[in-house]
């Protein structure tokens, strides 16, 4: 009796571990994806090979965010920062470029900009340097008048200014050039380095919390470029190469495309170039 008893105790449970297990099967999902892209003028060619990332988070929304912690400053801040005159600082703040060597930059200097800010006086006089420039006013004053003769070396170099002034503003063609003596001081580069590291230290971050925090399962596409995922619950994902991309041809992409999982269904999608994102030009 008590034999009779354990037995039919087991395959109770046997039963409801079956059951449970059914159950279990039937709530979640499956996923199929095929990737391809088609290069131009070329024919789709299958991504073969490569880990794709089922995140419950859009991957360009977890780059974001990794972007706010970590901000690039106010341009104004930047300025605020560079070792330069305070003449040259107001100049780039009530002017939209922070690149001096643009070729138009001399567009932008009038005679007074160019008298007044040390940058700007300096870099037209080395680009009319060495006799190239014919008429070109020179100081009667030296550095030695300025502690010796101070009263002599104001009224000359006033004098000096005056003179150079009329001078550009009759030969408008000699700032032509000037943003060549530019590039020791050019604020662009610095801020072009500044943008590069703060990229380079998302790229390094995001994936890590993508994979930390929102990752629910990953998978590799075989030599067809398919990957199965058969149980996956329920629910809204993206599906992701985080920062990776994949390549044929003259395209380079990445993906994060959205789907939705159902209970009991199979979802597939089609990985392609128009739903891509042109590695080329985008974001980590």
């Amino acid at each position: 009796m008590r034999k009779a008893t354990v037995f039919t105790l087991g395959v109770a449970l046997c039963a409801f571990s079956f059951v449970g297990g059914a159950r279990a099967q039937n709530d979640s999902g499956a996923l199929e994806i095929t990737a391809r892209i088609t290069p131009t003028a070329g024919r789709p060619e299958p991504v073969r090979q490569f880990t794709f990332y089922i995140l419950s988070r859009s991957y360009s929304e977890i780059v974001k965010e990794v972007e706010e912690k970590d901000p690039i400053p106010p341009r104004d801040q930047f300025i605020d920062n560079l070792k330069i005159s305070p003449e040259l600082r107001a100049w780039l703040k009530g002017h939209d470029t922070l690149d001096l060597t643009d070729p138009d930059i001399d567009r932008l200097l009038t005679p007074d900009d160019i008298l007044n800010i040390p940058e700007f006086l300096r870099a037209y006089q080395r680009s009319n340097s060495g006799g190239v420039t014919k008429g070109l006013p020179k100081p009667k004053y030296t550095e030695d008048d300025k502690t010796e003769h101070p009263e002599k070396y104001e009224k000359l170099k006033q004098e000096y200014l005056v003179s150079l002034k009329k001078f550009i503003r009759s030969n408008p063609a000699t700032v032509s050039g000037i943003e060549l003596e530019f590039e020791g001081v050019n604020p662009q580069r610095k801020w072009v380095a500044l943008q590069n590291d703060r990229r380079t230290r998302v790229q390094r971050v995001a994936p890590d919390i993508a994979q930390l925090k929102f990752l629910a399962a990953k998978a590799d596409t075989d030599l067809e470029g398919r990957a199965s995922l058969p149980a996956l619950a329920p629910g809204d994902y993206w599906i992701s190469t985080l920062n990776l991309h994949a390549d044929s041809g003259d395209m380079r992409v990445r993906w994060d495309v959205p789907v939705k999982i159902e209970h009991g269904k199979t979802t597939r999608v089609e990985l392609s170039n128009l739903n891509s994102i042109d590695a080329h030009g985008s974001t980590p």
